[in-house]
């Protein structure tokens, strides 16, 4: 086990072994720095060997990592550094040399909290609906869970080479690391899927068995041609972080029928909360399954009441998993951890709409924040963007509410065609006639190029509807 290869990014290689000594020295470097334990570090590096090793190293001296994304904005990435409180930051110089570390406060590390629970192993910033990062505290306990979970219902084995090209600044990316290690099994770490080819042509010449994308990614998959790229070792796909349409799951079924596709659903405070088995994809189109092994979910009503089968209600969840807060804010913590009224189990208030099918398979309706209210009417856009998806020549969709002063909102669609198709706003606005309510048809409909998205991958509401507003008049 010590020999064989954990990670491999572009043309290095890394063996278990080779990884924890490198890991091991790092943490020496942060203990003679000044490091103490529970201390925050922010790791300010692309996906790489060394960030995998700064992670581990930060570990090793008993500190706390959370990584931020490079290529972030220089005050977003010193708003998390001061919001963390962080001792020291893990950077590259201007000559691209691994490894700078930058001690904020020599010798005492960052501010500490003396009731700071000592299993807290990273902060993960998310913003939410509300454009305000919040750091997500995951222990120790939570990490291992996690990734024993999936590794259960993925049945990963030393013999997986899983590729991820997620970043590692958020949980589905992370994930990737902590599930191949705890499987003894080997990650290839590609920087982002900027170049689709090259990413297949690794993928073929590593004989990877696993990968993880998310919607945007299987649209630029899908734009291949794979019959170049035959993935004969390819034993699954997951998906995440954003529902899949229908038609592009059918489309993947399609492209790889010998992989198996789990479409799964979670949230930054838990890591994973669902996975649909990959044979009832077809009988169960729509839903994101069960709950990992070893959780619990509940679809409940506005009382903390569960609800019947094909009722909508917020989904609450519980197990090892779930958080154990926000960093440095109790009042959101007080928000969304809400203690069992017969156990006392901290429950995880996720603020996503589901309703249970008769089978207790789940199915997501929307985030609460995004239902769009038009005329009194609520109208989920993912109700309508499925519709818009099954247009012949739709790659990507995206449905989003921007002010209306007689409507209080009016619905908005931004299309991408495919690859040499032409679509029109009425075109797609005659296609929602004929399959949804009069009031559901979206009154602005923007066919565009390509998608905003965030770091993360998904397609990004939010830049879409300040696109939108700003671009109202030329909006057909």
């Amino acid at each position: 086990m010590p020999r064989k290869v954990a990670l491999v990014c572009g043309e290095e290689r890394h063996t278990y072994a080779e990884l924890d000594a490198r890991a091991r020295r790092f943490a020496r470097l942060l203990y003679d720095g000044g490091i103490l334990p529970g201390d925050r570090v922010a790791i300010c590096l692309e996906n790489s060997a060394d960030a995998v090793i700064a992670i581990f190293g930060v570990l090793k001296a008993n500190a706390v990592f959370f990584i931020v994304n490079p290529q972030a904005r220089l005050d977003y990435r010193n708003q998390l550094i001061r919001d963390s409180g962080a001792a020291a930051v893990v950077e590259r110089d201007a000559a691209g040399k691994p490894f700078i570390t930058r001690i904020t406060n020599p010798r005492r590390g960052g501010p500490f909290t003396p009731d700071l629970d000592p299993d807290l192993a990273a902060l993960v910033y998310t913003s939410g609906s509300t454009g305000t990062p919040k750091g997500v505290m995951l222990t120790h306990r939570n990490l291992t869970f996690a990734a024993e979970s999936i590794c259960t219902y993925l049945q990963n084995t030393p013999d997986d080479v899983i590729l991820s090209v997620l970043p590692l600044s958020f949980t589905y990316g992370l994930s990737q690391v902590t599930t191949a290690f705890y499987a003894g099994a080997t990650l290839v770490l590609e920087r982002s899927f900027t170049y689709p080819r090259a990413v297949l042509d690794t993928m073929r010449r590593e004989r990877v068995t696993g990968f993880p994308i998310v919607p945007t990614i299987a649209t630029l998959l899908l734009q291949q041609d794979l019959r170049m790229h035959r993935m004969p070792h390819l034993r699954y796909i997951t998906n995440a972080a954003a529902a899949l349409s229908v038609p592009t799951m059918r489309r993947l079924r399609t492209a790889f029928p010998r992989t198996d596709i789990f479409l799964m659903y979670g949230q930054t405070e838990c890591q994973r909360v669902s996975y649909l088995p990959p044979g009832l994809i077809e009988q169960c189109p729509g839903s994101v399954g069960v709950p990992i092994p070893g959780t619990s979910v509940e679809v409940v009503d506005e009382d903390g009441r569960p609800v019947g089968p094909g009722i909508v209600g917020e989904l609450v969840v519980r197990g090892p998993h779930v958080m154990k807060g926000y960093w440095n804010d109790a009042a959101a913590t007080a928000k969304v951890l809400r203690p069992d009224g017969d156990s006392g189990e901290m429950m995880l208030h996720t603020g996503d709409l589901f309703r249970m099918g008769p089978n207790r398979l789940l199915y997501f309706v929307e985030r609460r924040d995004d239902v769009i209210k038009v005329r009194g009417e609520k109208v989920a856009p993912r109700q309508i963007e499925e519709v818009i998806a099954r247009l012949a020549g739709v790659a990507d969709v995206s449905v989003y509410g921007v002010p209306d002063e007689i409507a209080g909102e009016a619905i908005a669609a931004s299309v991408t065609p495919c690859d040499g198709m032409q679509l029109s706003a009425d075109q797609i606005r005659r296609h929602c006639l004929e399959h949804l309510e009069p009031f559901m048809v979206p009154k602005l409909v923007d066919v565009r190029a390509a998608m905003p998205t965030t770091a993360s991958g998904k397609i990004s509401r939010r830049d879409l509807r300040l696109l939108t507003v700003t671009r109202g008049e030329s909006v057909a």
